[in-house]
């Protein structure tokens, strides 16, 4: 049987197209009722923090361990990229408010801070985590340099060289507070044996088997003395050079958080930079003594909440003038040594989080290493101009400028190398250094030592001093 299509009446047609306006009201009803503009988090405290998979660094192509808190039990979390949706399932927040995950970077990722937006439901929040991607530098020049290596003791931070003797002076300190294992060490410079050691005296409060650790350490010729500094206490203390007997330690609170010390022994003064805040200690070094502190402002005055915190300190002991850099501003400090004076404060261009600090007198250049730009930043002192930017692979901490071959050491702990650059930006080498490096120095004679931090006690490429020296 045929059946032929018959036209609606009139009627017939405003009735369907009755019933089709009710479906839709009935569809935009349900979905209000489901809408995106649900009731957001009213104190939204989640936090992501994103890890190398491998312990090294985030590189394009490579994994990520992902760790969350803060969160509500039960809340969704969906990260985005643009329009990609990084994590098919979304992670899910346990009982404690936490979730672990993982992504991959994509290969083709570009170096830099990645927006990653985090979509969060149930209920509903949102924000960025910035994920980096360091850039990825190839080892070369090693026929070029001599490296001498020794395994020493858990916990290396820094060292400084004696130009006076040569010996090495090295710190050391285990785990966070409280902190029961520290040493410091005097090496011969040419074997790298351990010619002294001495551990910190036991440290007031309510921590039991707390030591005075050492972390920071700067060589005073003068008065044949060594400085450290005591960042878990606040303190700086004075060992003999000698047999490293305690000469003086000072009362906790001195210095807060204090890291970095170095000493000007034509003044007779040594400059312990307080970490985190805007503040640099001046002390008599040869009466052991405050004399004054040093405030540094920010020249950054129009943004809200600019304030100045002091890193890695550097004293340029012919001139004597102290450089340091600020982690929150990405400023330079320029300080009279002689009478604590700031003669000038300037923003660096092209880094983010500067960290270490180096200083060559005759181009008048400094070096500075910027932990979340993954560079080295040379940058003319008169102008404030920044002259050129060096990537040197994931995390440099600190550099060393050795006066003699004319070449800045960059310590980067992500990457795991030192990288070597003249003082016109070219870049000559870029070493192995085992895990997690920390800290170089120069002897300032051509010779440069640098320390590295371990996974473990297991871990043979770890908690070692190098020396590294150029042979053509």
């Amino acid at each position: 049987m045929k059946h032929r299509n018959r036209a609606l009446s009139p009627a017939s047609q405003l009735c369907k197209l009755a019933s089709l306006i009710g479906l839709m009201s009935l569809g935009m009803q349900a979905a209000m009722a489901q809408s995106a503009f649900d009731t957001p988090d009213p104190d939204y405290q989640g936090q992501i923090m994103a890890m190398p998979a491998n312990g090294g660094a985030i590189t394009a192509g490579s994994d990520v361990q992902l760790m969350g808190r803060g969160f509500k039990p039960g809340q969704h979390v969906t990260l985005t990229r643009g329009t990609t949706v990084l994590n098919a399932e979304a992670y899910v927040a346990d009982a404690q408010g936490g979730f672990k995950g993982a992504l991959k970077v994509p290969a083709d990722a570009a170096v830099g801070q990645q927006p990653i937006v985090v979509n969060v439901t149930n209920p509903s929040a949102a924000a960025v985590l910035p994920l980096k991607v360091s850039p990825v530098v190839p080892l070369s020049g090693t026929e070029r340099f001599k490296q001498t290596s020794a395994k020493l003791v858990p916990g290396l931070y820094q060292s400084a060289v004696s130009a006076k003797s040569g010996a090495v002076f090295v710190t050391a300190a285990v785990g966070r507070p409280p902190v029961k294992e520290s040493q410091l060490l005097k090496l011969n410079p040419k074997t790298l044996a351990v010619e002294a050691r001495v551990t910190p005296a036991a440290a007031p409060g309510r921590e039991p088997g707390a030591v005075y650790a050492v972390y920071g350490v700067g060589v005073d010729d003068r008065n044949g003395n060594v400085w450290v500094t005591n960042t878990r206490q606040n303190s700086v203390a004075v060992y003999r050079q000698s047999d490293l007997t305690l000469v003086k330690q000072f009362a906790p609170d001195t210095v807060a958080h204090a890291r970095d010390v170095v000493i000007d022994a034509g003044l007779d003064k040594a400059f312990a930079g307080a970490t985190g805040s805007s503040n640099i200690v001046m002390f008599d070094a040869g009466k052991q003594t405050v004399e004054r502190t040093i405030e540094i402002k920010s020249s950054q005055r129009g943004e809200r909440g600019a304030a100045f915190s002091v890193a890695s300190l550097h004293l340029d002991a012919q001139n004597h003038k102290l450089y340091t850099v600020s982690l929150s501003t990405n400023e330079a400090a320029v300080i009279d040594a002689k009478t604590g004076d700031v003669e000038k404060v300037f923003p660096i261009e092209g880094v983010k989080t500067a960290m270490g600090v180096a200083y060559d007198s005759k181009t008048n250049r400094l070096f500075v290493a910027a932990q979340n730009s993954d560079n080295l930043a040379i940058v003319d002192v008169a102008s404030g101009k920044t002259l050129h930017l060096v990537p040197t692979g994931a995390g440099p901490l600190n550099v060393t400028f050795d006066p003699v071959k004319r070449l800045a050491y960059v310590s980067n702990r992500g990457a795991g190398t030192v990288t070597v650059v003249d003082a016109d930006g070219k870049l000559v080498a870029n070493l192995d250094d085992g895990t997690f490096p920390n800290h170089v120095a120069t002897d300032g004679q051509g010779t440069v030592f640098a320390v590295n931090k371990s996974k473990g006690p297991d871990d043979q490429d770890g908690d070692r001093i190098t020396r590294i020296t150029q042979i053509r």
